[in-house]
């Protein structure tokens, strides 16, 4: 199942509470989808130090998504198991912004970058990200851990309580671990980020290296993280799932791409997250291996999250016919 999403900007994180009366209905493709979707923006750092916020684009198959959107993959089974949909109160974090090396970040399965030569390229995917210009921008790819211990909703780390298979992997059918016996839905984030207007190396910084930082102050790629909450009404999702359905005519509520653009959240905190600008928003400090520029900024870093922005986002319940990506 697939779902698209366009942008809602936010200043900071704000989470959905399914019970709550909203101004607006939401804006996923399914109506009955109240999650919250999120990853970290995107900035172009320029020879001279500038830094400007990379737009993002509509995958394929959901233009005039506002902002570009996410697409959001829920898939129950490849062998056609069942899978127990996310409950209510549900949150969970896969990846770690402080993370800034190879070592680290494989811990996680399946966080992953695509330098695409044409909106359709799926293919090959890296862990760092793409070290030259990329012709149509660059997608991430962001895979959440299957297999949940049952009982703990959200602790401390937001993480723990979820785990990958023991064996195997998800797609083959994978066995969950005696601590987390629970299978879920893989939940997978595309979004892709529209490089195209910063493809001049001219642009780039002296050294010929990669120009691309995340608002959390990695040049790596390596701290590419994402959060979920769940928010489906009633028991939507879990129709979905038995049923495992791609469109799901007939099962779940649906709504145009042109009503979900008109529920818009309005910014909380006067800041600007868009550039140009110096500085990562919130003086967040750029860490890790980066590149040399003319006049790299005064970046003190007093909040590893305070530049993080919210993204719009799409819905999807489908088998997605990529081969997974498994680093070494």
């Amino acid at each position: 199942m697939v779902c698209i999403q366009p942008s809602l900007r936010f200043a900071a994180p704000q989470y959905a509470n399914p019970t709550l009366t909203r101004v607006c209905s939401t804006t996923c493709t399914f109506a009955d989808d109240f999650s919250n979707y999120w990853t970290a923006i995107l900035y172009f750092r320029a020879r001279n130090g500038t830094l400007i916020r990379v737009p993002q684009r509509p995958n394929i198959g959901f233009d005039g998504a506002r902002g570009g959107g996410m697409t959001v993959y829920y898939t129950p089974s490849y062998q056609g198991g069942k899978v127990q949909a996310f409950t209510p109160g549900f949150r969970m974090i896969v990846g770690n912004p402080m993370y800034r090396t190879f070592s680290e970040a494989s811990r996680f399965r399946q966080m992953t970058f695509i330098c695409l030569s044409t909106l359709a390229t799926r293919s090959p995917e890296t862990t760092s990200m793409p070290t030259g210009p990329c012709t149509e921008g660059i997608m991430s790819n962001v895979r959440f851990p299957t297999c949940w211990d049952g009982k703990t909703l959200d602790p401390p780390d937001h993480s723990s309580h979820v785990a990958y298979p023991s064996s195997g992997t998800f797609e083959s059918g994978g066995p969950c671990p005696a601590s987390h016996p629970v299978k879920i839905p893989q939940l997978f984030y595309e979004v892709i980020w529209d490089t195209r207007r910063f493809n001049d190396r001219s642009l780039w910084p002296t050294d010929g290296s990669q120009p691309f930082v995340w608002s959390y102050g990695d040049y790596t790629g390596y701290g590419t993280h994402g959060d979920y909450v769940f928010g489906w009404r009633g028991d939507a999702l879990q129709r979905a799932m038995d049923t495992n359905c791609d469109a799901c005519t007939g099962e779940l509520r649906s709504q145009s791409i042109a009503t979900g653009n008109q529920c818009v959240q309005q910014q909380k905190v006067r800041e600007d997250v868009d550039g140009p600008f110096t500085a990562l928003p919130g003086n967040v400090e750029i860490t890790g291996p980066q590149p040399a520029v003319s006049n790299p900024g005064s970046a003190n870093g007093n909040g590893m999250f305070s530049g993080r922005g919210r993204e719009r986002q799409s819905d999807r319940l489908t088998r997605h016919d990529r081969q997974p990506y498994y680093p070494n």
